[in-house]
This record gives C-alpha cells, structure tokens and sequence, in this order.
C-alpha cells in the first residue's frame, strides 16, 4: 500500500511536536502547557490513524468488489481497528 504526501506530512509534524514537548520537558516548563502539547499529539495521532484506515479501507473495499466479493469483512475489520486504536 502506497501513501499519499499527506499522511508523511503529518506524521512529521506529530514528530516536530514530540521533539517539542521534549525541549520544554528539558526547559521545565509548566505541566498545563506540556498536557496541551500532549494532548494535539495524541488528537493528531487519531486523526493519521484515521486517514491510514480510510486510505486502506478504499483500496481494500476496491479490490473486493474487484474480484465480486462483498467487502463485508473489510469494512468490520476497518472499524475493528479504530476502535483498537482508541
């Protein structure tokens, strides 16, 4: 599977926000702040789960219908994912 531009982009911006918390751990900076930080990371993190599902999900679902299949089980796995990832 092949992913577009978008989801590396975002998953190099989740990294320059890692690295980010991480400086202002070394600054001492205020917790309430570091949460924040956190807290957009993991909401990012949801969201690139979500974008590689759908991405996969599509193609999957393609392929089945592809080969006339319903694509019952790829759509119950898809969903089985995101609620693992929660």
């Amino acid at each position: 599977m092949e992913y577009d531009k978008a989801i590396r982009n975002r998953l190099k911006r989740i990294e320059g926000q890692v690295r980010g918390v991480l400086g202002m751990l070394e600054e001492g900076q205020d917790c309430r702040e570091i949460v924040t930080q956190l807290t957009a990371i993991r909401t990012a993190v949801d969201r690139t789960v979500g974008a590689v599902i759908g991405a996969n999900l599509e193609q999957c679902i393609q392929e089945e219908l592809d080969k006339g299949n319903a694509p019952n089980e790829v759509i119950k796995e898809a969903v089985e994912l995101l609620v693992k990832s929660r």
